[in-house]
């Protein structure tokens, strides 16, 4: 190996390490952190302003450590110093604000209520088994990327914790992980103290405005750095034909993590990074006309999609075998969502807001450095590359369907922040120099912008209070309310689960549960016999075909008829029913999609009749609210015996 080539391969590996030092680092710091916090008996984030004053200093303490982190690699101290007090700042500063907040609750921001009762309800599945498993349905392939949850999942077992009780520590954890490995990234791509604020100000606005989604997070907030680095990979004028494949191998690997993690964020970014290599194409045939020029990025893309795709079937190789080889997808309605703001450009720097100054200044930074500065350049193809996926968003919906657009905002938001950090300290340092390098300019300029990030910071639990209050009302695994208050229906998931177990001893998982009380499987490893709306259903599940199936079992009239009936079921049949107690009978929810409406989702009710079960086959207990019906294990023997 020529020294050439051995020194972008050190390179890599330097940061490679650095990422893990960081990464364990900031699982330290996330640890002790809220374990101090769960040591203190906190009241309710919603019924007191005291856990909202504590994140507020801790917030100020953890940007003190970044300031000291920025003085000292300013003044050129040892990496040894400044690179750890960084990586502990920042993670601090997650943990801080994310942490405190939720001190007195055990779940997360949104509780188990919408989209966080079918991530708990994933988490909770890939803590009973490693096995790549849907989260409902039984027999089936997981359809949603699995990374992050089955990571979360292998954790919460090594530690002994429900799945759900891990959400919360496993979130922050993970948002506090991957802000730290943009650090490191930014890092390498630019001035070291400039990477420190660019990491703190994308953190800070990914915590404000993707933290519920944490697993989406964890990637949205390495995109700013990662399309500056495949910018550099794919775009190299002048440069030897060896330089820049190390970027290349990090931007494939980049977009296999986001395949087993997020697909809508590996769509944008694999958009984005194409649309790179097409303007690299351009610019370099327009400087040599030739085609030879135009191989180059093409080659370099391919690389990164061959690297990607080995990667993602990690977790895709068991769904796309099912697809192909054995019962046919439906085509799924996860694209079936269009808000009022999914109708619209996401336009943040028009805001009179903290956020809309920043992203004004990233916006006319951008434009103003764009020919001079790849770091521009690539984070104005990452803006436009928004854009365009808004726009072919909203053109979808004449096909019938979406490319969930109004998700992408804040990617949006932390690219344009990551451009605002970059103007700001671009413009200071013009206001230094206008003014002929007075100091009272300087000290003016920091003490601005010190205002206007622990003004954004302490703002953050502001942003989330609806997330936040959720996670105090909605009850948990236990049966408890985090505000003290009366727990609702969950609190009697423990008396009907010990009920199923007496009835049918064994794995949770050998049992197959018919209920519209979904978070009931958000917290117990059962597998379920319906979703909670199509939306999130397997399309291997076939959703509305069950749906009328089970429609048809509430107009059946005997068991003799039921039993025969799920005897046929083309699926796993209920082993047993959990349902509501109505005027007429025993109820069930279920969910239709009937987009292109918003809200997407029709609930209805269906009514099974108690005659139905009346009959030694099935067992009927009053649980609470609930009637729990459970088929006796010898009536679906010899069905069993036939499987």
């Amino acid at each position: 190996m020529t020294v050439r080539a051995a020194a972008p391969a050190r390179t890599v590996l330097t940061v490679a390490a650095e990422a893990l030092a960081a990464a364990a680092v900031a699982a330290l710091v996330v640890a002790v952190g809220l374990t101090a916090f769960s040591v203190v008996q906190w009241p309710a984030f919603n019924s007191s302003n005291v856990t909202r004053a504590v994140t507020t200093v801790g917030q100020v303490v953890a940007m003190g450590v970044l300031a000291v982190a920025v003085v000292l690699a300013r003044r050129h101290v040892r990496p040894l110093w400044w690179k750890p007090l960084s990586w502990i700042g920042l993670s601090a500063f997650v943990t801080v604000t994310l942490g405190m907040p939720l001190a007195a609750t055990k779940l997360y921001l949104f509780g188990v209520s919408v989209d966080q009762e079918f991530r708990t309800e994933y988490l909770t599945r890939l803590t009973d088994s490693p096995a790549l498993q849907d989260m409902t349905y039984a027999d089936l392939p997981p359809y949603y990327p699995a990374g992050w949850f089955w990571v979360g999942g292998r954790i919460a077992d090594a530690l002994g914790l429900a799945g759900w009780e891990a959400y919360k520590p496993w979130a922050i954890g993970s948002l506090a992980i991957a802000a730290v490995i943009g650090l490191v990234l930014w890092s390498a791509l630019v001035r070291r103290d400039l990477a420190i604020l660019a990491a703190l100000g994308v953190t800070a606005l990914v915590l404000a405005y993707a933290s519920p989604e944490a697993y989406g997070a964890v990637i949205a907030v390495l995109i700013p750095p990662i399309l500056v680095l495949a910018w550099g990979g794919l775009h190299r004028p002048g440069a030897s034909r060896g330089a820049g494949w190390g970027a290349v191998v990090a931007t494939g690997l980049f977009l296999g993590v986001s395949a087993t993690v997020y697909t809508l964020y590996l769509g944008f970014t694999a958009f984005a990074v194409t649309l790179m290599a097409l303007t690299s194409a351009f610019l370099r045939y327009r400087a040599t006309r030739t085609v030879r020029a135009v191989l180059d990025p093409a080659l370099r893309l391919i690389v990164v999609a061959v690297l990607s795709g080995l990667l993602a079937l990690t977790v895709w190789a068991p769904y796309l075998a099912a697809a192909l080889t054995g019962r046919t997808a439906e085509s799924g309605t996860a694209l079936h969502y269009l808000p009022a703001t999914g109708a619209e450009l996401p336009l943040p720097m028009a805001q009179f807001t903290l956020l809309g100054a920043l992203c004004l200044v990233g916006s006319v930074w951008i434009l103003v450095r764009l020919k001079d500065s790849r770091r521009a350049q690539a984070l104005g193809i990452g803006v436009v590359s928004v854009y365009l996926w808004s726009l072919l968003s909203m053109l979808a919906t004449v096909a019938g369907t979406t490319l969930l657009g109004f998700r992408l905002e804040p990617v949006l938001i932390a690219l344009l922040g990551a451009a605002g950090v970059f103007g700001v300290v671009d413009g200071a340092r013009v206001l230094y120099l206008v003014a002929s390098e007075s100091p009272r300019v300087r000290t003016a300029t920091v003490a601005v912008a010190v205002v206007g990030s622990v003004a954004f910071a302490q703002d953050i639990p502001h942003v989330l209070q609806n997330e936040i209050t959720v996670a105090y009302t909605d009850t948990d695994g236990n049966g408890d309310r985090a505000d003290r208050r009366a727990p609702g229906v969950a609190s009697y998931y423990g008396e009907v689960d010990a009920a199923l177990q007496a009835a049918r001893p064994g794995p949770r998982t050998d049992t197959v549960v018919l209920t519209s009380d979904t978070s009931f499987l958000a917290f117990l490893p059962y597998f379920g016999f319906q979703g909670l709306t199509s939306h999130y259903a397997n399309p291997l599940a076939e959703f509305a075909a069950r749906a009328d199936t089970i429609e048809n079992w509430s107009e059946l009239t005997t068991a003799d008829e039921l039993i025969a009936a799920l005897d046929a079921s083309p699926w796993r049949a209920p082993d047993a029913f959990l349902f509501r107690r109505g005027a007429d009978g025993y109820t069930l929810r279920l969910a239709e999609d009937v987009y292109p409406n918003d809200p997407n989702v029709r609930r209805y009710t269906v009514t099974f009749p108690e005659t139905l079960f009346d009959d030694p086959r099935f067992d009927v207990q009053d649980i609470g609210p609930f009637v729990l019906v459970v088929r006796e294990a010898d009536a679906g023997a010899e069905r069993t015996a036939g499987s």
